[in-house]
């Protein structure tokens, strides 16, 4: 099974130009059918790994994928889902935030989806597009949307949650 990790992963801290991406890599596979028993593999692996992580009750995995419309965000989940257990993995669609939403704090509509101990949670969109948004279009002083930034990653990580994000390109 050939090693994706070097082409695919980007260190933490590290500068990303995502002009150094190929957005047309597929990996060594030009097609679904030759890539097939790569994947079953893969499959397997994820279906061990999800099950070790629920018996052992000591961590979960927040999976956050962000991109544009059409990026193929949902075909990443359908994908992510097909080899997981239905029962320890949820995946969340972030829309706008309601009245309600913004009549909380920022992370409020987050909290309540984050996985608890031995499951999965896939968020197709999130917190960070109203980081994003928020900063981009000038919406709220830099000290606010600086603050934010800095919420979202504690919130996590106590309790044992591992949070990959995936900036899915489109």
């Amino acid at each position: 099974m050939p090693n994706y990790w070097k082409k695919l992963v980007v260190k933490p801290a590290s500068e990303v130009r995502l002009k150094h991406f190929d957005p047309s890599y597929r990996g060594k596979d030009e097609s679904h059918k030759p890539a097939l028993r790569e994947i079953q593999e893969n499959l397997q692996k994820m279906q061990e790994l999800q099950y070790r992580m629920y018996a052992e009750n000591k961590h979960s995995l927040l999976v956050v994928l962000q991109g544009l419309d059409a990026a193929g965000k949902d075909g990443v989940v359908r994908h992510v889902l097909t080899g997981m257990n239905p029962s320890g993995c949820v995946s969340v669609n972030f829309k706008e935030p309601t009245k309600e939403d913004l009549a909380h704090d920022f992370l409020w509509r987050v909290h309540p989806h984050v996985p608890a101990r031995g499951s999965i949670a896939i968020f197709n969109r999130s917190h960070y597009e109203d980081v994003l948004i928020a900063r981009v279009h000038g919406l709220v002083p830099e000290k606010v949307w600086s603050q934010h930034y800095c919420q979202i990653f504690p919130a996590y990580f106590q309790g044992g949650t591992a949070c990959e994000v995936q900036e899915t390109i489109g």
